[in-house]
């Protein structure tokens, strides 16, 4: 709640001499989110109004009082302050400039002060000197003229309708008569305050100007106030002293001056209600601004004031900051996830965030008929939720690429270092590369693209070349053994026979293997696990096949140590051949890593050509 050390003018004259409202009071305003219980005074100019608003903010100073017959309050004035009676409430005192003012010879200006009095007021006091006679009637002629300078709807309607509408909204009405000096008596009865001006608003009987006269300033207030309270006060104290009532001590007062008071101060704590609107709104600080800005721009246009357009242009301010409110709440409801999560923990959050959002903003909204505000609600929440499952996916597969990269460092080691390109380097690089993606699934935490962690199709080229050196070095080991041996089949695969062999079809040109060579080759590329090409003939295959993978390492070697040459780089129909006898295995092996790692993929890496490769 907002403690005013003092007043501040809340609507004042430019230097056009129009009504404008301070901005340093809207801002106080805004910022009170309980509440209001406004409490306006009016009346003449120099009749004690200050002192009044004063008592009721309980301080002996704080709106201007003045010692001269000059008017010192002028336009209105605010003070907010903790309501003595109601917890989280606040209490608006509004001072106003008091009315008929010769220096300032606008009457114009005294109407729309009245006018904004009762517009934002759920208390109105009207302060008179003396008693109340025909005077004093004549100088409420501002409430007669209320229906010229307050609309109650935007389109005009049934007079009785209006009338009707005005006594819905309008302030209770509190008489405060200043320096009362008479007796509280009719017709030789005592009477109480109350009766007194009740007496003083009969009508008079009759049709002629002057009874209608004398009636119209009394109906309009039995019409529009239909709540009302009287108190009178006697004179404060001595003629000399009232110059300075905001220095004199309570002692130096009249006592019944002070028990008045007190009467007066308890009647308003207790009896004043909070500001509604139509539809029985409540008003808090924020909504108040709200329409004291529509009124004093509506006034500064030269229009009528009217309640609906008001508090439809209060409804659209409200219920834009409701929606900037809801959609925050939502945002940092969402906010507090850690990324990346899983689709059903953001699933979860949303529909929670959501149901949060949605309650504020029904709170904190009103007069959303046409439920467009909400439907704005909705769709930015549907906006910053897609947001965050695509923020989600972007995280989820940075970090696991990032995952990936750091668990096959090694792998990226290895390959730098050729050990991959050694016979049964396609078998290591296998074996390294399911643990790779073992590891990889063991880590917890890696979001809706665990599955999906892709490396723009790189491994497959990798794992090629990989199985690519890997045969090659086999396939030359193999025939340099053929060429130590001194077989015809080394010497044919010389001759560049392997062309069919790996084509698989029998092609009669010159140089062709024959059918037993042909299979020969296929069997030892079925059993040799070093995946040999037939580059030996019939010889060599039979080797391949029952030596298996273990031996036909050895092999190599053997054919190593003997010095076998190298044969160089194969010739088209020799390449070909390789290339067939690459990709199956290939596959074999893939085949069993893809089903283990489920789609998950190793991050790029490049693997050097090996010594026997292309």
């Amino acid at each position: 709640p907002v403690a005013m050390e003092g007043p501040v003018c809340l609507v004042g004259n430019g230097a056009d001499g129009q009504l404008e409202v301070n901005p340093a009071a809207l801002e106080i305003l805004s910022g009170l989110a309980q509440p209001v219980v406004p409490v306006a005074i009016v009346g003449l100019y120099r009749t004690g109004k200050s002192y009044l608003m004063n008592a009721l903010a309980g301080k002996q100073r704080g709106f201007s009082l003045g010692s001269t017959i000059q008017s010192h309050t002028k336009g209105i004035w605010m003070w907010c302050l903790p309501h003595p009676r109601r917890a989280g409430h606040t209490l608006v005192l509004l001072d106003t400039e008091g009315l008929g003012d010769v220096e300032k010879g606008d009457t114009k200006n005294d109407t729309w002060i009245f006018a904004l009095a009762v517009l934002l007021s759920s208390t109105l006091v009207y302060n008179s000197k003396g008693t109340i006679d025909q005077y004093a009637m004549e100088q409420l002629h501002f409430v007669s003229e209320l229906t010229e300078h307050i609309k109650v709807k935007a389109q005009r309607g049934d007079d009785a309708e209006e009338d009707t509408e005005f006594i819905r909204f309008f302030p209770s009405f509190v008489w405060a008569v200043r320096d009362f000096t008479l007796e509280l008596r009719i017709e030789g009865q005592l009477v109480t305050e109350d009766q007194y001006l009740e007496h003083a608003l009969e009508l008079r009987k009759g049709t002629n100007k002057k009874v209608m006269e004398y009636n119209l300033p009394r109906q309009c207030i039995r019409n529009f106030f239909p709540t009302r309270k009287c108190f009178v006060f006697v004179q404060p104290a001595s003629r000399q002293e009232m110059g300075r009532l905001d220095s004199l001590p309570d002692s130096a007062l009249d006592p019944l001056f002070l028990d008045q008071t007190r009467r007066f101060c308890g009647y308003v704590f207790q009896c004043s209600n909070v500001k509604t609107v139509k539809g029985g709104i409540p008003v808090n600080g924020r909504r108040f601004s709200s329409l004291v800005q529509s009124y004093v721009g509506t006034i500064r246009s030269g229009q009528v004031p009217c309640l609906d357009n008001a508090v439809s242009a209060m409804a659209a301010i409200e219920n834009g900051a409701a929606l900037g409110e809801a959609l925050a709440l939502y945002a940092a409801g969402m906010g507090g996830l850690r990324l990346p999560a899983e689709l059903g923990e953001l699933s979860a959050a949303h529909g929670t965030c959501e149901a949060d959002a949605l309650r504020l903003f029904m709170q904190r909204s009103f007069k959303d008929e046409e439920q467009g505000f909400q439907a704005q609600l909705l769709a930015g929440i549907t906006e910053r939720y897609a947001n965050l499952l695509a923020e989600n996916e972007a995280v989820s597969e940075q970090s696991c690429r990032a995952l990936l990269e750091q668990l096959s460092a090694a792998m990226q080691q290895k390959l730098s270092a050729g050990i991959y390109s050694q016979p049964g380097g396609y078998q290591a690089y296998a074996r390294d590369q399911n643990q790779v993606v073992e590891n990889y699934r063991a880590k917890p935490n890696k979001g809706v693209k665990a599955e999906e962690a892709d490396s723009s199709g790189s491994e497959k080229a990798e794992a090629e070349a990989v199985l690519k050196a890997d045969t090659a070095d086999g396939g030359g080991e193999a025939r340099g053994r053929g060429e130590a041996e001194g077989g015809d089949a080394g010497a044919a695969a010389e001759g560049g026979g392997g062309e069919a062999a790996a084509d698989g079809a029998a092609d009669e040109g010159p140089g062709a293997q024959p059918p037993g060579a042909r299979d020969a080759a296929g069997g030892q590329a079925d059993g040799g696990a070093g995946q040999c090409p037939a580059g030996g003939g019939a010889g060599a295959g039979e080797q391949a096949e029952g030596a298996g993978g273990h031996d036909a390492e050895g092999l190599r070697g053997e054919s190593q140590a003997d010095g076998g040459r190298d044969l160089g780089p194969p010739a088209g129909n020799q390449l070909r051949q390789q290339d067939r006898l690459s990709v199956e295995p290939f596959q074999h092996h893939r085949g069993r890593a893809e089903s283990r790692r489920q789609r998950v993929r190793l991050p790029d890496i490049q693997a050097p050509v090996g010594e026997g490769g292309e």
